[in-house]
């Protein structure tokens, strides 16, 4: 049931535990010298860091397949959350079945490495059955919302999450420098790693808004500055995470930190139309799954395409 992970990723790991032991230490000496201030939502975003990075490697660590269970019940957590906060119509219940079910569906692929049905289950023949299923259900107001509405999330909270876990299932022989894992932690620990940094940044010389409207937050200044850190990091970690040679680091890095920043943006949008700040509180701190992940929904089919480019036929 366990699985040795190679020297790389390890250390890898180790480095990121490092850094959440010194995050925990400046968080409790800033609440000892500032007692006045209240880091109680600081406090809980380090916490579950450490429950998220705990998971995280478990799901390295474990066999293959029941990593991909979690993948699959990520989704599943995913859609969900994105359901309860998306209004639907009361007759397309039955319809929300179909949606569900197309979750072990689409990791079955992931399991039997069928690429050619991976790739198109849910953009296809999910795309062609559940307008069907609605229709057979009678209802026609709505219809065009309530369709466009299940597919999108669909797209979002399986399609794009199920790349995932394809990518570790990927031959270790595409990536010597630590097999299928490396790939998977590089990708998921720059694109966190980003949205750190672009905040940080972003807090620290923010001046200028990207997009007002959407995120006012999100500044020009933690976008760049967040895309070197994450591109620079990305480069000194290929040589023992990933088969990338300079040139390709580079562009990995800034495929994850700018696709990072539009996955970002994109879910802000739409708490931003439902007028909420959070698509949860399963996650103290970081508010709902859709938080957590909105930047892997652009990272992970973006990176995985850029792989299988340039090291499978």
């Amino acid at each position: 049931m366990i699985t040795e992970l190679s020297d790389h990723v390890f250390w890898t790991l180790v480095a990121i535990y490092g850094l959440l032991v010194m995050a925990s230490i400046i968080v409790g000496v800033m609440s000892k010298i500032r007692p006045e201030t209240d880091f109680s939502e600081l406090v809980a975003r380090v916490k579950t860091w450490w429950v998220m990075v705990a998971v995280f490697t478990l799901v390295m660590v474990v066999n293959r397949n029941v990593s991909l269970v979690f993948f699959a019940f990520l989704s599943f957590l995913a859609l969900k959350e994105y359901l309860s906060l998306i209004p639907t119509r009361r007759a397309d219940r039955r319809v929300l079945f179909w949606a569900y079910l197309s979750i072990p569906v689409q990791y079955f692929w992931v399991f039997d490495q069928y690429y050619g049905m991976f790739i198109i289950f849910v953009p296809v023949y999910i795309f062609l059955l559940l307008p069907l299923r609605m229709i057979l259900v009678g209802e026609t107001r709505g219809f065009l919302k309530a369709v466009g509405t299940l597919h999108w999330g669909l797209m979002v909270t399986v399609f794009s999450i199920s790349h995932l876990a394809f990518l570790l299932v990927l031959p270790d022989a595409v990536n010597p420098n630590g097999g299928a894992a490396a790939l998977v932690l590089f990708l998921v620990g720059l694109t966190q790693f980003n949205d750190v940094a672009q905040y940080c940044w972003g807090k620290a010389f923010g001046r200028h808004q990207v997009v007002p409207t959407v995120s006012p937050n999100k500044t020009v200044e933690g976008l760049l500055g967040g895309m070197i850190t994450t591109t620079v990091l990305a480069v000194v970690l290929a040589p023992r995470l990933t088969p990338f040679g300079h040139r390709e680091a580079l562009m990995a890095g800034i495929i994850l930190s700018l696709g990072g920043f539009v996955g970002d943006i994109v879910i802000s949008a739409v708490k931003r139309d439902l007028d909420i700040k959070d698509s949860g509180d399963l996650l103290p701190g970081h508010g709902g799954i859709l938080d957590r992940i909105d930047s892997l929904t652009y990272t992970a089919p973006l990176f995985f395409h850029f792989v299988r480019y340039l090291y499978l036929p």
